[in-house]
């Protein structure tokens, strides 16, 4: 291959797979308002109603819903701004950590169907971070290009 050959590959992923870009756009929309709104009423209930909920201390699940609120952020920012969207990624694997031990965390006192929601939301956001690492991965925008999402 020449130069000019690798170079085409490495620049035409989001060209070449539209499909996987936009499905891939639609579910971090999904998980970004979905973490938001949990990961915002983590932070805006009181403590005792949090505890009541779950068998956590107060200031964890704080900490849990500042991570989701910082997670659904860096789904979205990188890929909007342009910048630094090696980080996109990053956030997916995050949010993939919170919900394995959501998952693990309903398993254990309440029960299967409890845990079928993170379950579901940690492999969407586990599908969003393989996929823009590398099934349609995003690229940062220099001179000339444009953001294609």
């Amino acid at each position: 291959m020449t130069n000019k050959t690798i170079d085409q590959h490495s620049n035409e992923s989001p060209q070449r797979k539209p499909v996987m870009n936009y499905a891939l756009w639609t579910v971090q929309g999904l998980l970004a308002l979905l973490f938001l709104f949990t990961g915002g009423l983590k932070l805006a209930l009181p403590n005792e109603a949090l505890t009541k909920q779950m068998p956590l201390p107060g200031l964890f699940l704080r900490f849990i819903g500042v991570a989701e609120v910082l997670g659904a952020i860096g789904l979205l920012l990188p890929g909007i701004l342009g910048i630094r969207q090696g980080l996109t990624p990053l956030a997916a694997a995050g949010l993939v950590i919170i919900m394995i031990g959501a998952t693990v965390l309903n398993l254990a006192t309440r029960g299967v169907a409890p845990a079928m929601m993170p379950l579901v939301m940690g492999l969407l956001a586990a599908f969003v971070a393989y996929g823009r690492q590398t099934l349609a991965p995003q690229r940062d925008l220099g001179a000339g290009q444009s953001n294609h999402f």
